[in-house]
């Protein structure tokens, strides 16, 4: 089935931002997300999951244990299992991007 923000199922994520389900099984999980500007996710890692992050539109800042990137449309970061890590927009305008976690991430997740 083809597969698209129209379609997708959605869901709602911090301050204004939005995650589609792309693709969603037990062992790969692809997301197609919009972070509003000014907002942030909270520092967190994944014991099971590791994580490619690849950039659509906007620039994406991350912390990576304690390791600050900058990350621009059409370049990509991989997060490793247990990397504590967040992601947030701090440019006037909306972020883009897509998440593929390996296995999926959703239950995965602890906060710091």
């Amino acid at each position: 089935m083809i597969k698209s923000t129209e379609n997708a199922e959605n869901y709602k994520w911090g301050n204004d931002c939005d995650g589609w389900h792309l693709l969603k099984s037990d062992s790969l999980s692809v997301i197609q997300e919009r972070m509003s500007t000014g907002t942030s996710e909270q520092l967190h890692y994944h014991n099971r999951s590791q994580q490619l992050f690849y950039i659509l539109s906007g620039t994406a800042h991350f912390e990576i244990d304690g390791r600050e990137f900058i990350v621009n449309a059409k370049q990509s970061i991989h997060i490793p299992t247990t990397a504590k890590h967040r992601i947030s927009n701090l440019n006037p305008e909306e972020l883009h991007f897509l998440v593929i976690s390996e296995p999926k991430s959703h239950g995965d997740r602890v906060n710091c």
